[in-house]
């Protein structure tokens, strides 16, 4: 499998790990504020293979302690499987990104037990899903398929959504919420505009907008956070 980037340590991108983040190629949204579109486009060349990245995890046990895959969009790849296997083996804990579209894939892993952790995107409510992901036409019910996967699932997962001042507004919240009832928790993401998003003229909420927000979402998922809120 073709590798389009790697970042050697990271914090932040699996929660309790020091771990490494792989990203893979392709997805089949195109959300106007993507933080990694040339991953998308095809713009992104691969800078290794899989074989390069199971030396550099051998090399790197003692220094990290998981390893988190994310792209683009992992589950278009039918050889995910495979790939998290061999991390595995070599002692990593893995942790997956998602957009949910590909219940059959999700499922498929949850069952083999491969993954520790799992990150879902939630985009937006149901009506405005379509306009969100920039593609027309999803199939919302694949959607709800994998958040009930993972709410069922006994393993660690989240829910997160990155919040627009274009796209989302206070009812959204209260639709979202209802779509993904009984979750375990969910991270509102605060919009940050990067030269690789897409769409120039993309804004973030306020702070005081995002807290209200997760005041609104506190009400019906208690375990609600914020991300990128100082």
């Amino acid at each position: 499998m073709k590798l389009h980037g790697l970042q050697k340590m990271t914090l932040l991108d699996f929660p309790g790990h020091v771990a490494c983040t792989v990203f893979l190629g392709g997805c089949d949204f195109r959300c106007p504020f993507c933080h990694n579109f040339e991953l998308i486009d095809g713009t992104a060349e691969p800078v290794m293979d899989d074989a390069e990245l199971f030396k550099f995890l051998e090399s790197r046990k003692g220094l990290i302690d998981g390893v988190a895959i994310t792209g683009g969009e992992p589950c278009l790849h039918r050889d995910l499987p495979e790939l998290i296997k061999n991390i595995r083996k070599i002692g990593y804990p893995v942790k997956l990104d998602t957009n949910g579209y590909h219940p059959e894939m999700l499922k498929a892993i949850l069952d083999e037990g491969l993954v520790e952790y799992v990150a879902m995107d939630i985009k937006n409510s149901e009506e405005k899903y379509d306009f969100t992901c920039g593609v027309d036409g999803l199939d919302m019910n694949k959607i709800k398929e994998s958040i009930s996967l993972l709410i069922n699932s006994g393993i660690e997962y989240e829910f997160r959504t990155t919040v627009i001042k274009e796209f989302h507004e206070k009812e959204d919240f209260v639709k979202i919420c209802g779509m993904i009832k009984g979750a375990k928790r969910y991270f509102l993401q605060r919009f940050t505009d990067r030269d690789s998003v897409p769409y120039g003229n993309l804004t973030a909420p306020s702070f005081d907008e995002m807290r209200e927000f997760a005041d609104i979402s506190r009400q019906f998922i208690p375990n609600t956070e914020l991300r990128g809120v100082e």
